[in-house]
Parts: C-alpha cells; structure tokens; sequence
C-alpha cells in the first residue's frame, strides 16, 4: 500500500485503464487475434497488435512516417468522448472478414496495414478527400468507407478510386455519422455499415436542423470560439435520422418505416440475409425489428417488443445467427432473457450483452449473481454453458474454435486464448498495479437484499483499545447502465480504497436502478430518480452499522459524479439528519436539460408528466441545505452542462444557503489525467475533512496511525 502516490498514479495511468488489450478481434480461421494496447501503463499511445501461435506482433504505431499527422479532427474528437476514449495514437480500427488487411484513423488521415503476407506490419497512407472520421473496410477488404466534412466516400484499399456516395444537403446534414442521443444514450457509435459482397452500404442520414444548439465554451480562453452542439433536451426535438442503401454502381434507396412512430434508429447491421435495422419510439415503450429489402427500401416487422415502462436495450441484439435465427431479448419473471428462435436462456440469468454469433451459437455476457458477470454461449449443440470461470467481469471474442476470454478480477486484468477448452496463450496487460489494493467486504443486506461493498483502513482493528471511530464515506454511482458492487479490482473500487486508507470506512452500495438483478429492479425508478435510490442508500447505512459499533453515524458523508453527484447532492438536501456533508461531480440538476432519450426514458416526456421531473428536481430543494456541500464541474462538459452547476448555485444564494463551488476549467465529463485528475481527490479529501470535523491525519487504526497526507 502506497496511499500517498495513488493519486498522481490514478492521473496518469488514466483511471488504469492504460496498457490495457482492447478491441479484441478473432479471425474466422481462429489463428489470429487483433487488438489494440498503449505501450506500457503510463503511455497514452494506442497502437495495433497482433497474436498468433503464442506471439505478439506489433502492426501500427503512430511512430516515424505514421506519426506525422495533424490533430484529431473534431467529430472523431466527439465520438471520443461519446466512447470514453482515454488514449491517443490508434485507439480503433476496422478490419476485413479474414482479419487480413485492416484500415485505422490516425490525426485526420486514413492509415492500412496487413496482418499478414510480406507486407504484413508495414503500415501506409491511403489516399482521402479530407480529415477521415470512422473508417469502415469493407468484408471483402477491397473497399474503405469513411466520413469526411459530412459526406460519405468509398476509396479503394489501395487509394484508387476514391468518390463520394452521398454529399449533405446543408450544414445541419451528415452522412453515414451518428447522433447525440443514439452515441451518448443508445450506444451506437456507428453511423454506416457494408453489405457482406461489398458491393452497398446501409447509412444514416442524420438532419439536426429542428435541434437545439447549446454553445460550449472555455471562459478561461475568452478569445476562442464556442462550440455548437446539438443537443435535444428533455421534450424537445430530435435529429432526424434516416437510413438510405447506398449501391456503389450508383443506384440509392431510401429505408422506409413510420419515422413519425418509430423516430430512434436504435441499430442497423447487414448480414447475410439482408439488412437488419431495430427502432424505437419517442416514449421507449415499443421496439421494433425490421428486415429491409436491399433493392426497394421496404420494410417488414420481424419483431415487435411492448413493454409498460420503457423496452430496456441489449448491447448486441437483435441480431441472427447463421441459419437466420433472429436473437433478440425477452423480458419474463424478473429475468432480462436471450431468445433465440425457440431456445431461451434460464430464468435467473440476466442476460447484459450479446458478443457475437458464431455460426448457429450466440455469444453473450450475462449475471446469475449481480456482482459477477460472466461469458455464455447458447446454441443448439451447447445448450446453454458458461464459459468464463472464477469471480470477476468477463468478456470474450471468438472465431473459429479459439476463445479469448478478457477478464477484470480482483487481482487484476487477464487475457486468455483458449481452444478446445485449454488455454493456449495469453495477452499481455501492461496495466500498472495500483499503490492501493481494494480489500472489500461483500455484504447482502435488508429484505431488499442490497449488494454493498465496506471497504476500511488497512490494519484497522475495531477491536484494539485505543481504536477510534470510523467516520463513514458513503461513495455510489447508483444509477441506471452501471453497478460498482463487484468481484473485481475496478478502478473506481480503487478509490474507495484510498479514500478509506485516509481513515474513512467507505460504503459503496448498488439499489434499485442498477443493472444486473433484472428488470423490475430496473425499473422501480419510472417516475422518481431519487426516492428509492437514497431510501436504498439509508437503508444500506443502517444496515452496515447495526453490528459494527465503530461506524461513526454521527459523521457521515456521501461523494458522486454525474448521476452519483445528483445522488450526494440530493443525499445532504433531503437527509440532512444521515448525511452530514457531501461531494457532487458533474451533478444534472435541472432534469429537463439532460437528453431526450436518457431522461425521458426513467421520467417520460416533461410536457406530459412534468411532476416527475420536478421530484427529481435538486433545484427544489435548495432551500433545505444546511450541511456542506461541495459542487465540482467541467466548464466544457457537453454531457451534463456547465448550466447545471450554476442553476443549482444560484438557487442555493437565492435561499441563502452556504456552499461551495469549483469549476474545472476545459475540462469535460470525464476527468481522467493530467493535474486536474490528480489533484481533485485530494482536494475533496481536504473538503470533507474539514466538512466533518477531521483533522490532517486522522486515522481509524491502531493508535492513530497515519493513513493520509
């Protein structure tokens, strides 16, 4: 344990997740392994790599002729964000069928490289009409797809050829690119895909002429420009997103479906039997999935799924296996389940996300025990059969026969290859051990059955004579789309330990709203973000400390960022007689000014159940602050606006209540390296401190050891 130096670690190893093997990618054959790694722990720079026969290979870095580049162009900037990119250099890439030649963005310009034969390993430019964004190659590794300036082109492999297939109408237009919502809220980060011959691209066309424009700026850089973003608020317009079948012998037809009903394009993918495309409408509560005739654009209802609430959406599916099979999620007893023609997978398993098919067998990620979560494989031979073994957060790629399994465990991050059930090899993570190792408590508590983690000072013996209290961090995300009560060494369960190494007992609990224990805990939050979200984190506290006397209730505190920062805020408003000071990161405040799909998702669209947001609302209860409150936020975020922090701030002056504001200038959403990283741990670490009546240095060890700076 080296508490001291985990801060400046945490920065620059962006959150651990440097040196880390990502992107894996199977060839059919089974005998290669793509995938992209920064050079070490505390490199920045991506680079691409290859694995076969027990050997790793390195095909592209961003070095020599490769690195002379200009700066990432500005839509690649954003879909970064949108995909909490923390590196530089080739952070992704797009390969053929057979895995053999690869194409890659690097600094605005389109790189290639083959993986194998004499020129394997030898990168080279080819040829772009402009700063490329997202370039796709097609499966038969002849063509490349790519966006630039808005238009979508198509050029050869080789540079040859290169030629626009659909050019925007004006300068609210793009194709072939993504959107706001369907990026930050729907994850789909894709905007065009090939026919499996290459020989026609399904895209969007993506209009944000009806959107409103928000204007991000840097107030520490007055002479520079805003920047617009379209951004839908709760209530307000979406883009308006079509899908067009672009032929590259000309030939252009338009996907036709009720856009008016069905206006979110959830997913599109081209398999083998034709284009698959999945639609939701404006209140979440129908999905659709639609088979679209390549030639005419028409289109037939494959699947329609209805659900009260909202239709939560699989990473993954619908998708069909090889015989057509179409795969897609089924929602019955509590149980998130996988449907796969007649097969489905067991009640008690919450399916999370399919991987990918593999002939007739489906690929998929799923929790019998939400603090684990596992790979599976359903099919008609295998049935269905867990493949990942040991406590931890698996995934896999697969291709012929080899599996390579990825795995976050408690002792870190391992990567596997296996065939025939035996490993066969391993990729290299070059992550950094952290200068804290996460000791959690797992604890299942209450009728409700609340997953906490407890995590206390090292060495910390309640039982020593001269042991002193415990003051209690409370440090959730609680949120929908993300649980932090886990089997594995996290990197947000890294900081919980560093802030309990500074003499905190920190409780981390996930409640309702949080994935993994099906979807009616999911959705016990329809209509009130915050109700049963603090009634779970109380009753959590309360739980922990009824037979662990040294807790300190008298001294509690609560941290978060973003949906975790609403929680902490809301916690110290609405609680004050259990939360006695708190940290609130990148906080929404103002419901109504958070996206379209995300909000009115969980509390419906504001013009119709209005009362909704204003229970959710932080800003109502302004007036009822007496605890110290700490707000941290990003000047340029364009997530959660700036906007949020200010309306929040003005409502606690006009009520009078004290409180305390710190403005992160430039930065965004996530704050993950550089200074800023580093430094804001120990500053909310003095704040709460202070808010709690701890000196410097206290400790709840032995004797008042030291625990901290």
């Amino acid at each position: 344990m080296e508490p001291d130096a985990f801060p400046e670690q945490f920065a620059r190893t962006r959150r651990f997740s440097l040196g880390v093997p990502r992107h894996l990618a199977v060839s059919p054959d089974g005998g290669r392994v793509l995938f992209v790694r920064t050079g070490g722990g505390a490199d920045p720079v991506g680079r691409l790599w290859s694995w076969e026969d027990g050997r790793e290979r390195l095909l592209a870095a961003p070095h020599g002729a490769a690195g002379r580049t200009g700066p990432v162009p500005e839509e690649e900037r954003v879909r970064r964000e949108r995909a909490r990119e923390q590196s530089a250099g080739v952070v992704s890439y797009a390969a053929d069928r057979e895995l053999r030649r690869v194409v890659y963005p690097l600094g605005g310009a389109l790189w290639a490289v083959e993986t194998v034969g004499e020129r394997a390993g030898e990168p080279f430019p080819v040829s772009a009409a402009g700063p490329v964004v997202d370039p796709r190659l097609s499966p038969d590794g002849r063509s490349v797809a790519y966006v630039t300036g808005g238009a979508l082109h198509v050029v050869g492999f080789d540079g040859r050829g290169d030629r626009p297939l659909a050019t925007p109408e004006g300068a609210e237009v793009t194709y072939g690119s993504t959107d706001h919502v369907s990026a930050e809220s729907m994850g789909r980060l894709r905007g065009h895909w090939w026919a499996p011959d290459g020989r026609a691209l399904l895209a969007t066309r993506v209009d944000t002429s009806a959107v409103r424009r928000r204007w991000i700026t840097d107030p520490a850089h007055p002479e520079r420009r805003p920047r617009a973003v379209a951004y839908p608020e709760a209530g307000t317009p979406n883009a308006d997103v079509s899908l067009h079948l672009f032929h590259l012998d000309g030939r252009r037809v338009e996907a036709d479906w009720d856009r008016r009903a069905f206006e979110y394009v959830v997913a599109a993918s081209w398999d083998a039997h034709g284009p698959l495309v999945t639609v939701q409408s404006r209140d979440q509560r129908t999905l659709r999935v639609l088979e679209v005739d390549p030639d005419t654009g028409a289109t037939r209802v494959l699947h329609e799924q209805v659900d009260p609430h909202w239709v939560e959406l699989l990473p993954g599916a619908p998708c069909r296996t090889a015989s057509g099979a179409l795969v897609r999620a089924e929602e019955s007893a509590g149980t998130r389940r996988l449907r796969v023609g007649d097969t489905l997978t067991p009640e008690g398993l919450q399916v999370t996300r399919v991987l990918s098919t593999d002939g007739d067998g489906v690929l998929f990620t799923g929790c019998a025990d939400p603090v684990e979560e596992h790979v599976w494989i359903l099919g008609p031979e295998t049935g269905c059969r867990r493949l990942s073994r040991g406590p931890g957060l698996h995934s896999a790629a697969v291709g012929g026969g080899t599996v390579v399994l990825d795995s976050l465990t408690p002792e870190g991050h391992a990567v596997t290859v296996r065939r025939g059930g035996e490993v066969v090899g391993r990729i290299d993570s070059l992550a950094r051990e952290p200068r804290v190792t996460p000791r959690p408590v797992m604890l299942v508590q209450g009728a409700r059955r609340l997953r906490s983690a407890l995590y206390l000072p090292s060495g910390h013996d309640p039982d020593a004579p001269d042991a002193r209290p415990l003051p209690v961090l409370l440090d959730p995300y609680g949120g929908p789309g993300m649980r932090l009560v886990v089997r594995a060494r996290t990197w947000p369960a890294c900081v919980s330990q560093w802030f309990a190494e500074q003499g905190f007992a920190v409780l981390v609990t996930d409640g309702r709203g949080t994935p993994g224990r099906g979807p009616g805990w999911e959705k016990e939050i329809r209509g009130d973000q915050l109700t049963p979200v603090l009634e779970d984190q109380v009753d959590a506290l309360h739980a922990t400390a009824r037979n662990r006397p040294y807790l300190d209730l008298d001294r509690v505190a609560i941290r978060g960022w973003s949906f975790g920062g609403t929680l902490a805020a809301a916690a110290v408003l609405r609680h004050p007689d259990v939360f006695h000071a708190a940290v609130a990161g990148a906080a929404p405040s103002d419901q109504r000014l958070y996206d379209t799909h995300w909000k009115e998702r969980y509390l419906g669209h504001p013009e119709e159940e209005p009362e909704n947001y204003e229970r959710s609302s932080l800003l109502r209860d302004a007036h009822r602050l007496r605890r110290p409150l700490l707000l941290i936020h990003g000047t340029a975020d364009d997530n959660v606006a700036f906007a949020h922090v200010l309306r929040l701030s003005s409502a606690l002056l006009a009520a009078g209540r004290e409180h305390t504001v710190l403005p992160l200038p430039g930065a965004g959403h996530t704050v993950a390296h550089g200074t800023i990283a580093a430094r804001l741990l120990e500053f909310q670490l003095r704040f709460l401190r202070g808010a709690l009546g701890i000196p410097d240095g206290a400790s709840g060890g032995r004797g008042g050891a030291e625990a901290g700076p």
